[in-house]
């Protein structure tokens, strides 16, 4: 018998019991499905975030304050709210360090907005005109702060996108208008372009001004929320961070790198980890979708052993007529592979559907993959050749007087 010839055989055998081939093909369609759309969930949710760290500018590292730790300490409480990092650091850091490319200092707090009648609360954030490059922000109309308006202590602003609109109601153009920020009158210079985002740190939602008078007419004081420094390239980002951390422990006089009163972050770092959690969240994902592909695979194997037992006479007079033992068993073992292999590829089309199912309805990121595919297209394979052996090999171990006898 040629392959042709079994080919011919199996799609008439498939046929022969058209609604029991069609369930044993729908549990490898919802396996093979559920599989490729919760890899393209977890695939999509490490893309946004990685997409969303990266947008805050490239070769990053980010120096933040906090409160020293005491000895046996393992976590240095109130991160970012001590009163550690001064303009005095900045200054020695640009100067002594040579891998840097940009940096921005900036003093970060939330206030109430008031314009024209309407107010809104949210982040107030001096810093410099190196700011823009350093965490890769892009101005739509106007412009941002300058150097000149840090030396005179100008009260002018720049507004995020979503902040415009709160204030002043979407698409208006603000320049020139007047805001109160804590009671101080502040003269909107400029609109940021849209970066997209969420929660605290959403970059849309955010007023930018000077430092210089964030710190005199805001805050009240000297000290600094945050330091970002971008480095001049990937490669050096470890040395970098290693000589940022030993200028500043010697100009804050701490002789115990773990009694640090500060901690500087490298984005590299944080891009690695969160990868790492989503890949093994993905993984975990995968696998409880595959437990969807062993029931249909035990689906086929029980179908391919009622097929033998219904199919036993037909199998001793082929083996009578002189049929082999391997044309037997190829002629089973493919019917279960061919089972599979329909069920993988309607199960790639309803993942790819669920994808984009879930990324519509669900506001979600997805990202259907290529590797996802031929993974999904050869684990059906392999389902169909381990639970489709046994079957075929008992067919194929039939005795051709006892099947002929058989009713």
């Amino acid at each position: 018998m040629n392959i042709a010839d079994i080919f011919r055989e199996t799609f008439s055998a498939l046929l022969s019991n058209k609604a029991r081939s069609g369930l044993t093909i729908l549990g490898i369609v919802i396996g093979i499905g559920s599989v490729i759309a919760m890899i393209s969930v977890g695939q999509g949710s490490t893309a946004s975030i990685q997409s969303s760290i990266q947008s805050l500018g490239s070769n990053l590292l980010m120096v933040s304050p906090s409160f020293q730790r005491g000895v046996g300490m393992q976590v240095s409480a109130g991160r970012g709210s001590a009163r550690t990092l001064k303009q005095e650091d900045v200054d020695a850091i640009q100067k002594e360090i040579m891998l840097i490319k940009a940096i921005a200092p900036e003093l970060s707090s939330r206030y109430q907005i008031i314009a024209k009648g309407t107010n809104t609360n949210t982040s107030v954030l001096g810093t410099t005109p190196n700011y823009p490059e350093v965490r890769n922000v892009q101005i739509e109309s106007g412009s941002f702060v300058s150097e000149q308006n840090v030396r005179s202590l100008s009260k002018v602003a720049v507004l995020g996108p979503t902040t415009r609109d709160d204030l002043f109601g979407e698409g208006v153009n603000p320049i020139g208008q007047t805001i109160h920020i804590n009671k101080v009158d502040f003269k909107v210079i400029g609109v940021t372009k849209e970066k997209g985002g969420s929660g605290m740190s959403n970059q849309d939602d955010m007023i930018f001004v000077p430092l210089s008078t964030a710190q005199r007419f805001l805050a009240g004081s000297s000290y600094l929320s945050t330091i970002y420094i971008e480095i001049v390239d990937q490669e050096s980002m470890t040395t970098a961070q290693e000589q940022i951390t030993s200028l500043l422990l010697s100009r804050h006089n701490i002789s115990n790198p773990e009694l640090a009163d500060f901690s500087v972050i490298n984005q590299a770092d944080i891009v690695a980890s969160v990868s790492s959690i989503s890949s093994t969240l993905t993984i975990l994902l995968a696998a409880i979708a595959g437990i969807s592909l062993i029931v249909g695979g035990i689906g086929i194997m029980n179908m391919m052993l009622t097929t033998v037992t219904e199919r036993t006479r037909e199998i001793g007079l082929r083996k009578a007529i002189g049929a082999k033992k391997k044309d037997i068993s190829l002629q089973f073992l493919i019917e279960s592979i061919m089972l599979t292999f329909i069920g993988g590829i309607v199960g790639i089309f309803l993942g790819w559907i669920l994808s984009y199912a879930v990324a519509y309805f669900g506001s979600m990121t997805t990202e259907v993959t290529s590797w996802s595919i031929f993974l999904a297209v050869g684990v059906s394979a392999c389902i169909g050749i381990i639970f489709g052996f046994y079957p075929a090999r008992r067919a194929a171990g039939l005795n051709p007087i006892e099947a002929l006898r058989y009713e």
